[in-house]
């Protein structure tokens, strides 16, 4: 059996005939310049229905837009089509930025999802290519707050160190919309806020008498030891606890 096909049949000039109702191919019988745009004077293939069809392009309108940049907020006149329907969920170009409109009002200020240029009073619109996360510093007993703008899909690493403000500070814990996580990466989008605490300093951890460089050599801390013990503290799991001085007896008279 012999496959059949179907050949697509392409017919210009298609639209609604006013006298049959059909989508249809039209013949143009005279054309006329106007402003702009285009009179048609049209004659229907189906039915021949004369009738005239309008074409203008459509007309540049200003809609005030609140565009807000993690705590700052200012307004933009951005100029569209005033046939063109804003969703909330679209994402638009403005000023080498992407932005993503978040509300859109009528006249009369009443929110919709969805709207025709020409009938929206205002527009706001968040910046969607990068993203303002919080940050939490602490530096001994006392904490700062502060915040930082980076792209939505930056990777966090909890446990490792970052630079800011020309400091080095190590990430103690992520918090995320489902409480805190101390371990693993997290996107910058998911993130409320970043806790960092200043990293210990290097001199800090270096011995400084010769007791405390026996025992460094001891655990393999210097570097030279080929069979480093493991540390009491560390076997057991507990803190090792410091053992006290011996107290020295009065002299009896």
């Amino acid at each position: 059996m012999d496959d059949e096909y179907v050949e697509e049949e392409f017919v210009e000039n298609v639209t609604d005939c006013p006298g049959c109702g059909e989508f249809c191919g039209q013949d143009i019988l005279k054309e006329k310049k106007a402003g702009e745009g285009t009179d048609y004077l049209l004659k229907c293939q189906e039915c021949g229905h004369v009738h005239t069809l309008q074409i203008r392009p459509p007309r540049s309108i200003v809609i005030p837009f609140i565009l807000s940049e993690g705590a700052h907020s200012r307004v933009a006149e951005i100029e569209i089509d005033d046939d063109e329907e804003l969703h909330i969920g679209d994402i638009f170009e403005h000023e080498d930025a992407s932005w993503e409109i978040n509300r859109v009002e009528t006249k009369t200020g009443n929110s919709r999802r969805k709207l025709v240029a020409s009938k929206i009073g205002r527009a706001n619109a968040v910046r969607s290519d990068v993203v303002m996360v919080r940050l939490t510093l602490t530096r001994g007993e006392f904490s700062d707050s502060d915040s930082i703008f980076v792209e939505r899909e930056k990777m966090f690493k909890a446990g490792s160190i970052m630079e800011h403000d020309g400091s080095k500070w190590k990430i103690r814990a992520i918090h995320t919309g489902s409480g805190r996580t101390m371990t693993g990466r997290v996107s910058a989008h998911d993130i409320k806020r970043i806790y960092l605490h200043e990293p210990p300093r290097v001199e800090e951890n270096i011995p400084q008498t010769p007791r405390e460089r026996r025992q460094a050599w001891k655990e393999g801390r210097l570097g030279n030891n080929p069979n480093p013990e493991v540390p009491d503290a560390e076997k057991s799991g507990k803190p090792k606890q410091q053992r006290q001085g011996r107290r020295q007896k009065k002299k009896r008279n």
